[in-house]
Formats: structure tokens, sequence, C-alpha cells
């Protein structure tokens, strides 16, 4: 605590400025993505397990709380992604770091210029959710439908915790020992790397999901349905997730593959550069500084088997007609 505290005092007194608030900015939007990403996985595995929930999740975002939060998370994506693409180029040529504060305002130049025309079309989207009469949830039952979230965090901190006492008392420290560098030096490149190729997938996945279609788009009755040839007769979320899924391209799920892709690469680098924040602060404490890297662990390891199990299954006929169930109680006040 007492290192998070001095590193946010000597941000806000640092004279270097441009190169300490990239960094600081590039942790606060890396922050932003993991948090929406455990949602996001977290929530869409209920268009397979528990439809009613998803409905009431995707209209939760359709609140104006979560519209706000959609603008953020957009730019919290962008702005990442453009400042991770100038750390990669600039750690494979050391040379070019002279450099580093001209590519930094080139970053956020690029993030404004990407960020004018989106911000425009999805203001578009949600003018239209609007002006054809929807009444979005209230912020206060929006919020509330979050609490289970909050819960299975709260629950994930407390179970790492725990693991972190007892692996404490029975294992070394293994800090002490050295170990781990070769690893360390696997996870530097991995995040490059990965950080790299996650590009084209989570720019083309905020293109259908947030400028093309929209999420208000979600629950619109007889729109087609991005990135498919069918279209979302039924109206409702689940149906939109399963005509994604189920759409073949020569028999192949083309969009499963796609998600999987995005959702293994973006967990275990959203993740793993979490754990870097968390360590960076608890160095200085054992249980706490294994804590966050059991937490981080939890973290990856249930978004990936609980989206890869949501991609495996199939989302039938019946999970709609739940959905379509859930919708009407929903917009009656049931």
């Amino acid at each position: 605590m007492t290192s998070l505290v001095l590193t946010i005092s000597e941000t806000l007194r640092y004279r270097g400025a441009l190169g300490q608030w990239s960094w600081v900015l590039h942790r606060i939007t890396g922050l932003g993505v993991v948090f929406f990403l455990t949602l996001h996985v977290i929530d869409t595995s209920w268009a397979v397990f528990y439809p009613a929930l998803y409905v009431d999740a995707v209209a939760a975002y359709q609140s104006p709380i979560f519209t706000l939060g959609e603008f953020g998370l957009v730019a919290s994506v962008v702005y990442h992604a453009f400042n991770g693409l100038r750390i990669s180029i600039f750690d494979n040529r050391p040379a070019m770091w002279k450099h580093q504060a001209r590519a930094a305002v080139i970053v956020v130049a690029a993030t404004i210029i990407i960020l004018i025309p989106t911000f425009i079309l999805m203001f578009d989207h949600v003018l239209d959710f609007y002006n054809e009469g929807n009444v979005p949830m209230n912020v206060i039952d929006a919020v509330v439908k979050q609490a289970p979230f909050g819960a299975g965090i709260a629950l994930a901190i407390l179970a790492a915790v725990a693991v972190s006492g007892i692996t404490g008392v029975i294992l070394p420290d293994q800090k002490s020992k050295g170990r781990g560098s070769r690893l360390e030096r696997f996870w530097w490149s991995f995040m490059r790397v990965s950080g790299v190729l996650i590009l084209p997938l989570v720019f083309g996945h905020l293109a259908m999901i947030h400028l093309v279609q929209g999420v208000f788009d979600l629950t619109l009755a007889g729109s087609e349905v991005v990135g498919t040839t069918v279209a979302n007769t039924s109206g409702t979320a689940v149906e939109f997730v399963a005509s994604r899924w189920n759409f073949l391209v020569g028999g192949i799920a083309v969009w499963k593959l796609y998600d999987f892709a995005l959702l293994s690469l973006v967990t275990v680098h959203g993740f793993n550069g979490l754990r870097y924040v968390l360590t960076d602060y608890t160095s200085g404490n054992r249980l706490a500084r294994n804590a966050a890297i059991y937490l981080c662990v939890i973290g990856a390891v249930v978004l990936l088997v609980l989206g890869g199990l949501a991609l495996l299954s199939t989302i039938g006929d019946d999970a709609i007609r739940l959905a379509e169930e859930a919708t009407l109680a929903l917009r009656s006040g049931g």
C-alpha cells in the first residue's frame, strides 16, 4: 500500500511529464479493460447457461451508466492498443527509445483521430435507441445487478489469500532462490507478441459489436446479425449470440474460432498485465505478492474455462425461448 501511495504522489509531482503519464495511462486503461473483460466473458457465457440472466445483463449495458462506461471502454482499448504497439516496437528497437516522447504524442493523436468518428457512430446508436421510445433500465437496478460480480471477485480474492497463506507455510520462498527469470523472459516476450496479435482481433470485435451494430442493436428484432446472413427474429441478445456462433463458412464456425482466439489472447495478456501491476505494489510482502499472483491465475482460469465451455456448447431454441420470456417480463416490469 505504501508503494502505491508513493507511486500516485510521485506521479502527480513528476516533472518528466509525458513518459510518466504514458506509463500511468497505459496501466489505468489496462485495468479498465481487464475489469470489463471479466464481466463480458462471464455474462456472455450466460447466453448458453442462463439465458434469462443474459437478458438482464444486456439490459443493464443499455442503461445510461453503462453507456458512458462503453465509451470509456472503447477509449481505453484504443489507447492501450496503440501505446502497447509503441512499447513493443521500441522494446525490440532499443535505439529508437530516444524518440519515445514523440511517439507518445503520436499515440495520443492517433487515439483522438480514431475516437472522434467512433464516438459519433456510437452516439448515433444511442440516439436511435431513445428515439424509438425504448426505456432503459434505471441506474440503480443496473448497478444492483452487478452485485454477483462483486461477490465473485471478493470470493476470488479470499481464495487467493488463503492459497497464498497455505503455500507460504508449505513451500519455500521461490524469490529467494532466484528462480523464474527464464519464465519472466517468456512472459515479457509473450506480452509484446500477443499485444500485436490482439490488435486485429480486438479492433474487429469493437467494429462489429460497438460500431456496425452496437450494443443497442443486440435486441433489435428483425435486424441482420453482423458477420452473418441471418436475422435476429426474436430480438433477443441470446439469439444474436447464437446466430453468430452457429454461422458456418465452409462448414467452419468462423465466429466461434474468432472469439476463442480473442478470448485466449486477451485473457492471458490481460491477467498477466494485471499480475505485473499488482506485484509492483505488493513486492515487499510475500503473502500479498503471492496472493496477487494466485488471484490473476484464478481469474484467467475461470474466464478461459467458462468462456471455452460456452464456445463449445450450442445455444438451442429452448434458450432463445427462455430469453424471449425474460425479455417480456423485463419490459412489463415483472
